[in-house]
């Protein structure tokens, strides 16, 4: 997975992106740098970059904004933003920024790198299937190119979107508790909080639904978690 997997880090302090760097060159990632949000997008602008792993605090434009610029122009990209221990994870994952996945600092560096892989394997995952083409309702899904569609009109999603979205779609009907997103989509390595889930839910349902504030297709299974509805 590693192979050729370009991994940007902007983070204005040297001593913590030296040492996330290290620890993906050792997995075998192609490393990039950037010591603020300019000088990232800069880099995003000229390399083909898989996953930014991003500081919220930065010289210059901040994280956030960083985020929005990379989700707009750069829809499959991976970004998982770095942030202290005061910042809310719902302001973190809003939906404005589009954010796969966060890491509280101080965090370990062989967990952030199980993050990366974790969400290579959710853009790459299943670009071999034979099966390429879901359609459920008026939404297709084409599992080779990775595009969603309502009536016909492509849907942007992140890929992390992509890998709920998906397991929903494949599963008409099951409810799946938070934890069962959690462990299917991040693995069972991630040790975030589950919120996680519901926010990248309510961007899922504010980029599919008619009424976001009344889903038809993306329920809400109280006490459990979510399912698709199954229309049959």
């Amino acid at each position: 997975m590693a192979s050729e997997k370009r991994i940007l880090i902007v983070e204005d302090e040297e001593h913590i992106r030296k040492f996330v760097k290290i620890n993906l060159e050792r997995e075998g990632f192609l490393v990039e740098e950037a010591a603020s949000g300019e000088e990232g997008l800069s880099i995003a602008e000229n390399k083909k970059i898989d996953v930014v792993v991003l500081d919220i605090m930065l010289p210059g434009i901040d994280g956030f904004e960083v985020c929005k610029i990379l989700r707009k122009n750069y829809p499959t990209i991976g970004i998982i933003m770095l942030t202290a221990k005061s910042q809310d994870i719902d302001k973190i994952m809003g939906l404005e920024y589009g954010t796969d996945d966060y890491m509280v600092k101080p965090f370990n560096p062989i967990e952030l790198v199980l993050r990366v892989k974790s969400l290579l394997r959710r853009i790459y995952y299943n670009k071999d299937e034979d099966e390429n083409t879901i359609i459920e309702g008026p939404f297709k899904m084409d599992k080779y190119s990775r595009k969603f569609y309502k009536d016909g009109k492509e849907i942007e999603l992140t890929p992390t979107e992509y890998s709920i979205i998906k397991l929903f779609i494949e599963n008409p009907g099951k409810a799946f508790s938070r934890d069962e997103i959690l462990n299917m989509v991040w693995g069972y390595d991630f040790m975030g909080d589950s919120k996680i889930v519901d926010v990248n839910v309510r961007r899922l349902r504010s980029k599919i639904e008619e009424d976001a504030s009344n889903p038809q297709y993306i329920e809400t299974v109280w006490g459990v978690g979510y399912r698709w509805r199954d229309k049959n």
